[in-house]
């Protein structure tokens, strides 16, 4: 699949795909700004303007942002992560000029009513309360604090009760002034629409937004010192994360690393991880094993839960795993069935449109370009066994491992 991209004067980029055997279009814009880019004061900042976007605009109130698309039957939404803040829809292609031009809306003409702003902010304390009420993901939260000490990248993207309590509206003016880049913007496009279609509608609008550059650089990381930690909650479960900083984006081993987390502990029902601690000795019901890479940096990372009296077991089998794929290299038909699945999978992403369009957009505010997907499987393809067992013997060094465990407060 073949797609363009066109730069405004302003620094926007648009970047399309066509897709004719569809009936909708998808895009949004997505920002190259995230909770990494708060600064002690601002945690969660940018995830509680994400809520606000829907909230109001100079020419719209909640009511009419909510009802715009979902009255023709199309979705609008939004997420923040560490790195990125994503403003996107999906519609009937004959309503792609009313998504496009909503979104440009609350992407850029936020007025952040404080009557909404107290309102939004019990919603985000709940959202914050199920999360801690769900181990699963605090845990994921709490290992970033391990992670990046001290660093923004190890803050929880919710932010804390305290910061939430404390936002008003000169906060979110002050941070969209301070951060708002016009060239870290992109507006993606993927569906039934060509490109001339697409540039007809958009860029009236988008050229219109005044040309603006942020002076602000984000902090390198660093700090990290392994760590083992064991908290004790209400829960009934034992869980565990184990996991170290490791490549980021722009590393020429990246592929590879993910080649290797795709064996150790990816997706599918016949990684290593689930092999061993579900199917042969039935001790968690999932288990996953996480590669995160960021611009600069990046982290691996494994989560699983089981029972209390069976954590240590658990335990021992996932180091076992990891020494298996240090110190024994991959056979040649291994190799080719972890190669020819990863590759799978990746293509079977590319058929999700949704996930498509945020992918162009990310991956061109990352890298400046769209790495073709051809490109990507010739890279996974030329991982030699030697290769991936010299990475893993770097990456999965046990020293280098932190431990965060969640325990069952005792009786």
């Amino acid at each position: 699949m073949s797609y363009q991209i066109k730069e405004l004067a302003n620094g926007i980029r648009i970047v399309h795909q066509e897709v004719t055997h569809t009936r909708m279009v998808h895009c949004g814009f997505i920002l190259d700004i995230g909770s990494r880019d708060e600064e002690k004061d601002q945690v969660g900042l940018a995830h509680f303007w994400e809520h606000m976007a829907f909230k109001g605009t100079h020419k719209r109130k909640a009511f009419h942002i909510i009802n715009r698309l979902d009255s023709l039957g199309g979705e609008l939404n939004a997420y923040t992560t560490k790195e990125k803040l994503c403003f996107y829809s999906s519609v009937l292609k004959e309503h792609f000029g009313k998504a496009a031009e909503l979104l440009c809306d609350i992407t850029f003409n936020s007025i952040f009513p404080p009557k909404q702003i107290e309102k939004e902010r019990q919603v985000i304390l709940e959202e914050m309360a199920m999360y801690q009420d769900s181990p699963d993901d605090s845990i994921q939260d709490d290992f970033d604090e391990i992670l990046f000490p001290g660093h923004s990248l190890g803050n929880n993207i919710l932010g804390t009760e305290e910061s939430v309590r404390a936002f008003r509206q000169a906060h979110f003016l002050d941070f969209i002034q301070s951060r708002m880049d016009t060239s870290k913007i992109v507006f993606s496009v993927v569906g039934n629409i060509s490109f001339k279609k697409v540039l007809t509608v958009v860029v009236p609008f988008l050229s219109a937004i005044p040309s603006k550059r942020s002076v602000y650089r984000r902090l390198p990381v660093n700090g990290y010192v392994p760590k083992v930690t064991t908290t004790y909650k209400e829960i009934t479960q034992a869980h565990c994360a184990l996991g170290r900083p490791t490549l980021g984006l722009k590393d020429p081993n990246r592929y590879k690393l993910f080649l290797l987390n795709n064996i150790l502990g990816g997706p599918s029902m016949n990684s290593r991880l689930n092999m061993a601690l579900r199917e042969k000795h039935g001790l968690v019901y999932s288990i996953e094993s996480v590669y995160q890479a960021y611009t600069d940096a990046g982290f691996i990372g494994i989560f699983y839960g089981t029972e209390e009296p069976s954590a240590t077991k658990a335990r021992r089998i996932v180091m076992r795993e990891l020494r298996r794929i240090r110190e024994k290299k991959l056979g040649t038909l291994q190799l080719h069935m972890a190669k020819e699945q990863t590759i799978g999978q990746m293509a079977m992403a590319e058929e999700n449109y949704p996930g498509l369009m945020l992918v162009y957009g990310k991956t061109l505010l990352d890298k400046g370009y769209i790495e073709p997907l051809e490109r990507i499987f010739s890279l996974i393809k030329s991982a030699s066994a030697e290769d991936l067992q010299d990475l893993a013997q770097e990456v999965y060094n046990e020293d280098q491992f932190s431990v965060l465990s969640y325990l069952p407060k005792p009786d």
